[in-house]
């Protein structure tokens, strides 16, 4: 029987020039990304790909939604909120530095968390459920504690619930509010994939593995701590791991990287791999997307490294 990995958050929609000026519609975010290579790496017969967030009921959502579903990410889950509509960032270059404008305000993904009971229904599916910081931000004070709670219940019932801090200050009011948000987050998940210089950032860890201890006061057992390049930090119960990636040559983007790591760590994971051989498949993952432009490669170029 086939094992649910569910992914919540928030889905944009995504304007990025091209050369003759005009510009080129498309969709992302780190939720939807791991959502993304999860069904690139996994078999549709072992695991089931399903997205959480919420959509307006306007052509922008719908195409949207098309999108997901040619693209094998389920979205049975998906709710539509009549007068709201889907988030949208535009992409603009100096030189070759992006730089992102965004408009949110009026994205339906805030209000994914507002009906609890909906949620945990939803929820009580999956066998893995995977959100992030920013999914934390997009919620009101009140619908992040809904969002919590059932966290918390699915936990209970045995599900892996897995956390990346990604944190983005400016998503939040102040960095207390930033701050405590994550370290709840942290205390909902059985298992946390940070990016090093997000929580240093946050938390003044001195190093990877500090990071990785500091986490595991709140109560994680199993944790994998992202560094860029460089090794990754698998911290399991006292015991810690180095993980080298493979060197990776012309690199050409480095948009997506940790989230198609996490999803190769995940779906490792969900296929009952030991955790430092899930870390390599996560290094392979990354060092192919980032060798390409965009957050989103094509699934088919990941045949050879399915999970099995």
């Amino acid at each position: 029987m086939a094992k649910t990995f569910i992914s919540i958050g928030e889905c944009m929609a995504e304007l990025q020039g091209r050369d003759d000026g005009l510009y080129r519609l498309g969709f992302a975010g780190d939720t939807l990304n791991t959502a993304w290579y999860m069904r690139a790496l996994t078999r549709a017969e072992d695991v089931t790909v399903d997205y959480v967030t919420a959509i307006g009921s306007d052509s922008l959502s719908s195409k949207m939604l098309a999108f997901l579903k040619a693209n094998g990410v389920g979205t049975r889950f998906i709710k539509e909120v009549s007068d709201r509509t889907v988030g949208l960032y535009l992409i603009t270059l100096t030189d070759a530095e992006r730089n992102f404008t965004y408009w949110r305000s009026a994205s339906a993904a805030r209000l994914l968390a507002e009906d609890k009971a909906a949620l945990s229904a939803v929820l009580s599916y999956a066998d893995t459920i995977y959100f992030s910081g920013i999914t934390l931000a997009i919620l009101s004070s009140a619908h992040r504690r809904n969002f919590l709670s059932v966290l918390d219940e699915m936990k209970s019932r045995g599900a892996t619930i897995a956390f990346d801090s990604n944190a983005r200050r400016r998503l939040w009011p102040s960095d207390g509010a930033m701050k405590s948000a994550m370290i709840a987050g942290y205390k909902a998940s059985t298992l946390a994939l940070p990016t090093f210089s997000d929580d240093q950032a946050l938390f003044d860890d001195a190093t990877p593995a500090d990071c990785a201890k500091r986490i595991a006061r709140y109560g994680v057992k199993e944790i994998v701590v992202k560094d860029g390049g460089n090794p990754c930090v698998v911290s399991l119960g006292t015991d810690l791991f180095s993980v080298t990636p493979e060197p990776v040559q012309n690199i050409v983007d480095t948009t997506g990287a940790g989230d198609s790591f996490n999803a190769g760590y995940l779906a490792a994971r969900m296929s009952n791999h030991e955790p430092v051989d899930a870390a390599k498949l996560g290094h392979r993952v990354a060092g192919r997307v980032i060798r390409e432009r965009g957050a989103l490669i094509a699934t088919a170029s990941f045949s050879d490294l399915v999970v099995a």
